[in-house]
């Protein structure tokens, strides 16, 4: 046990993975055909192929690990049309029209929840709760009383206060009405099974590595070398594994913490909370069995690759005890999205015309916008889109207003790709590494991922991201190794745990 794990307790796991355990899938291990494949078994994935299922079409989804076992079930799962303060931004840089049409699609995916929770007969502990962006400080009440206006005036139950359910006074709120929260994975194992029952098909451990077009349609090859060949695909995997649009560019990954403590029914601060202040912070409990609400606490954003995972985890510690007394933490783990330069996912048809669809960007928001996602994804295949599609296309660039985004997202991306080979490694010498320690290490010119694990044995990898080359960083508290331009991750010994990426670190073992 680090001193990370001795300091905080509880098991580094996600709660819904732990409380929902379900039935491993068979990896595609002979070529398949069908109408449409979904590449990604996560909310967005799952529910587009059952719902394109339900539109009649033959559909095979892939899975690199398990369904509803990566981002979606490492999410804090709220079903919210409160997204921040995304209402006034929308507004003011897209007009009104944009900001309905944003609180449309949302309202319109929770509802759509709602329903195919009751059809599925799935206790998935769906409960409907008030959500509210607060601020403790005063100087930024007027912000939050223009976002209360402006999801007002986009449809939203909305409204400014300064009552929450909170242990501790606030400045402001931004309250909304009639949003909900639930355990994703209770109710996206129900919806696999559906899926299944109307003759869809599912593969797991099975990581799409190609997608070539052809003969009119698309062959997806994974990594055994099995493929599924269709005439349309959905691409659902956060990152894209294909590149149109400049997608990567667009793309931001950012990484949060989660910790999880039981606290009695009555310390419930019922609803959903969420503020920009404290390096972000994010509040909802769930229901546990024996009647006590477990607590759920978000926080401590980063950019997958930045050092000190572990003590931003004693941070959130430090204030979950600090603001609600609770310091039995039973569960602790990380969630990670991408982000879009204007906060909107990009959902749609890739550019091309040729088949190919797409869907990410979600920003951290991808329950209510994964189901949205499915809703439109479906209409675009059977010809009758929802009315708010083209907030979302792909193809949108928004020149002067996603310039400046991009242009360092970019930077970023150059500074890790080459300013990384420039500079000085962080450690000297593998000597220097502690158990339970990794460090990138320039030997014989040449960075190398090094760990050493609770043994004492080394791990040796290339530094070098398989996806475009940036160079990994250790996370200290998850002992892996991530790329900070475009989130891919990796275990000790270089196996791919998170794409874009889809081959391992080289083992440059000596």
């Amino acid at each position: 046990m680090d001193e990370h794990e001795g300091a905080l307790g509880g098991a580094m796991a996600s709660y819904w993975m732990a409380s929902a355990p379900g039935p491993a899938r068979p990896m595609l291990q002979k070529d398949a055909e069908a109408d449409i494949a979904v590449v990604g078994g996560g909310i967005a994935g799952l529910c587009t192929a059952r719902e394109l299922a339900l539109a009649g079409r033959s559909v095979v989804l892939v899975e690199a690990d398990r369904v509803a076992a990566g981002v979606t079930g490492h999410t804090t799962a709220k079903l919210s049309a409160q997204h921040g303060l995304v209402y006034a931004q929308l507004s003011d840089a897209f007009g009104a029209d944009a900001a309905r049409d944003y609180a449309a699609a949302q309202t319109e995916a929770i509802e759509h929840v709602r329903l195919t929770a009751e059809d599925l007969g799935v206790d998935c502990d769906l409960e409907t709760a008030a959500s509210f962006v607060y601020d403790e400080r005063d100087s930024e009440t007027e912000s939050l009383k223009r976002e209360a206006e402006a999801a007002r005036d986009a449809g939203l139950d909305a409204a400014f206060t300064t009552e929450t359910g909170l242990p501790f006074p606030v400045a402001g709120a931004v309250r909304v009405e009639g949003q909900a929260q639930f355990h994703p994975r209770k109710f996206l194992l129900a919806v696999a099974e559906d899926l299944l029952a109307r003759g869809g098909r599912v593969f797991e451990g099975s990581r799409v590595v190609d997608v070539a077009t052809e003969d009119g349609g698309h062959r997806l090859t994974v990594g055994g070398g099995a493929a599924v060949r269709c005439r349309e695909a959905v691409i659902a995997t956060h990152y894209p594994v294909v590149n149109r649009a400049r997608l990567l560019s667009r793309l931001k990954p950012r990484r949060e913490l989660v910790l999880a403590a039981p606290v009695p029914a009555d310390a419930d601060p019922g609803g959903m909370y969420l503020t920009t202040a404290d390096d972000t912070r994010s509040v909802r409990t769930a229901p546990l069995p024996d009647g006590r609400r477990l607590l759920i606490v978000t926080g401590e954003a980063f950019t997958p690759g930045e050092p000190g995972v572990g003590e931003r985890y004693r941070a959130l510690a430090a204030w979950t005890a600090d603001r609600f007394g609770a310091k039995d933490i039973a569960y602790r783990w990380a969630a990670q999205d991408n982000g879009t330069p204007d906060r909107v996912p990009y959902i749609g048809r890739m550019p091309g015309g040729d088949g190919l669809y797409v869907a990410c960007g979600f920003g951290g928001w991808g329950m209510s916008n994964g189901m949205a996602a499915a809703r439109l994804i479906t209409g675009l295949a059977t010809g009758a889109p929802p009315a708010w599609a083209g907030l979302f296309d792909p193809s949108r660039l928004h020149i002067v207003k996603e310039a400046g985004p991009i242009a360092a997202n970019q930077k970023t991306v150059m500074a890790h790709l080459v300013g990384d080979r420039l500079g000085h490694a962080p450690v000297a010498s593998a000597d220097e590494l502690d158990p339970g320690q990794g460090a990138v290490i320039r030997v014989d010119g040449r960075l190398r991922a090094v760990y050493r694990d609770d043994a004492g044995d080394l791990h040796t990898r290339s530094a070098a991201c398989t996806h475009m080359g940036c160079v990994v960083g250790f996370n200290d508290a998850e002992r892996t190794w991530e790329c900070p331009c475009h989130g891919s991750r990796f275990d000790t010994d270089g196996a791919v745990l998170q794409g874009p990426a889809t081959a391992p670190l080289r083992d440059e073992s000596v």
